[in-house]
């Protein structure tokens, strides 16, 4: 049976990326490539079943040599050599692509996975947006007339695309009856609407690969690449690929997942909040050692963290790849200046701390926090476009320092409890409602922060764990009436159209998978069920 549609015009001028040619790239790539993802995805809950009864992860002994040995990644293309400054954010609608393009920052990652919700109208609408963008084109009017259109006194940012991760599946395209590969559907489109536009250009394709938890993954994604581009017939090493080491197991595979996709490689983010979602998951049932402290108590500067950042400076250096930094969560609020310049002073710290680490950029959620982040990467980087050259040879990082998670300070507190409940409830409500990106309390929130709040909830329900500032034990009976009780605020906040709409679905899944005695691997995934 060959590949079917459920929508083939789910927003206007869908039929130009819809096209049969791209369609049929699409359902290549499925068939070459998707029994291999569902092989891998098996072999991750393999290895997580080893962990739960080890509590223990290690670099592997099987690839020692590609971690000893003298080998770098392709030298970076010009519009990639300077990323002091990436702005996220989902590529739909059109007018937050094209304030994210015209933000000053050198680098835009359009975010097709966790800052956006995959609506079918979402996935279509992001990739003609990326398509325009790239021919140039790319243009709206709001509802009240306004007019936005691409800046003509300075280049816009560089696109980075960063398509969902394996796990994830379009059920909007069938192959054989069954949902496509998300993550092949969304390079695909991407790839085949704007790689020769983009090699023109000399600004791509470039990507951001997500989730990935083994260099064996990474080489599926290498693959890929080498098949893509012989397909479109464009020059091997056109694509280049930044990897989010944002899992726990990737952490120990750094070297692995460069050198696999090292004609591709550019570089590896340190993504905080997804590797603080995943240690939680991997070490779910793994005892008390493996209990983190509310979410907002989480530092960089512990011990666990500063690991794993360290290390990631140190390995990309030494390879000729970019180490780019984490996400500044904290939004300013143009109504607030109390609240915009206590956000301003926390970026300006976690970025000078990233700078003189030897990062060579890092990530804004917002346009205002552009130029803060820039000022701090001018100060350290001065004409240079990134600092390869800070090698950190000092830097030795052992697996116990990675996986030393009783070293975080804080507590364990109702108060983060209902926060962790009330966060879960309102972001999902969002995404649900086709928004992938929500600001909650000044914070930008995406599916990673929602991921971290209900596993943890889940993980301190399992282990007993007993909160610090009631002295109460952390119950099915407990996470259920605060459950109620952020829930029926979220209803005053919201109004009730909205909250029958949304929250109230929301907070009914939030409740299933903390109070399920199995964990849900993904929230996402149930959620996705939820939407059209």
């Amino acid at each position: 049976m060959p590949l079917t549609l459920t929508d083939a015009r789910p927003v206007a001028r869908a039929e130009e990326i819809l096209t049969q040619e791209a369609l049929a790239f699409i359902e290549d790539l499925n068939r070459r490539f998707a029994p291999r993802r569902s092989e891998l995805l098996g072999e991750r809950k393999a290895r997580r079943d080893t962990v739960a009864a080890t509590g223990r992860l290690d670099f592997l002994p099987e690839t020692a040599s590609v971690r000893a040995g003298d080998w770098q990644v392709a030298a970076a293309p010009a519009a990639l050599r300077d990323r002091r400054v990436e702005i996220t954010g989902p590529a739909s609608p059109a007018k937050m692509a094209i304030n994210a393009l015209n933000s000053g920052a050198r680098v835009w990652l359009a975010d097709l996975e966790d800052a956006s919700c995959p609506t079918w109208p979402n996935v279509v609408d992001g990739i003609l947006n990326l398509r325009d963008a790239a021919a140039g084109t790319l243009a709206c009017t709001s509802p009240e007339g306004k007019e936005y259109l691409l800046r003509t006194d300075a280049s816009p940012a560089v696109v980075i695309t960063r398509p969902r991760g394996w796990h994830m599946v379009e059920r909007h395209v069938l192959i054989d009856g069954e949902p496509a590969v998300a993550a092949l559907v969304d390079f695909g489109l991407h790839f085949f609407h704007t790689a020769k536009l983009l090699l023109a250009a000399g600004r791509g394709p470039y990507y951001y690969l997500p989730k990935m938890e083994s260099h064996l993954e990474a080489r599926l994604w290498n693959d890929i690449f080498v098949f893509a581009q012989d397909y479109l017939g464009v020059p091997q090493g056109s694509i280049r690929a930044t990897v989010l080491i944002e899992t726990i197991p990737a952490a120990f595979e750094m070297d692995e997942i460069l050198f696999e996709l090292r004609d591709h490689a550019s570089g590896l983010n340190a993504g905080r909040w997804d590797y603080l979602f995943s240690i939680v998951k991997y070490f779910r049932d793994a005892g008390p050692a493996f209990i983190l402290p509310d979410r907002s108590s989480i530092s960089m500067t512990a011990p666990f963290m500063r690991a794993y950042t360290e290390l990631l400076v140190k390995t990309c250096h030494r390879r000729g790849a970019f180490a780019m930094g984490g996400m500044a969560a904290v939004i300013p609020n143009r109504r607030e200046p109390a609240v915009t310049e206590e956000a301003f002073r926390k970026v300006r710290a976690d970025k000078v701390r990233e700078a003189l680490d030897g990062f060579d950029g890092s990530w804004v959620a917002h346009p205002d926090l552009v130029p803060v982040c820039q000022e701090v990467f001018d100060d350290v980087l001065g004409e240079r476009p990134n600092q390869l050259d800070k090698a950190r040879p000092e830097v030795t990082v052992t697996a116990d320092q990675l996986l030393d998670i009783a070293s975080a300070a804080g507590q364990v507190t109702e108060a983060g409890l209902r926060l962790n409940l009330y966060v879960a409830v309102a972001y999902t409500a969002a995404w649900i409602s086709g928004n992938g990106a929500v600001a909650i309390h000044n914070l930008m929130e995406d599916a990673a922060t929602a991921e971290i709040s209900r596993s943890q909830v889940w993980q301190q329900i399992r282990n007993g764990v007993t909160l610090s500032d009631t002295g109460r034990t952390v119950t099915r009976e407990l996470v259920t009436r605060i459950l109620g009780e952020e829930t029926e605020r979220l209803r005053s906040e919201v109004g009730e159209e909205a909250f029958n709409a949304f929250y109230r679905p929301a907070g009914e899944l939030i409740g299933e998978i903390c109070l399920s005695p199995e964990y849900t691997d993904f929230l996402t995934t149930p959620a996705y069920e939820l939407i059209d």
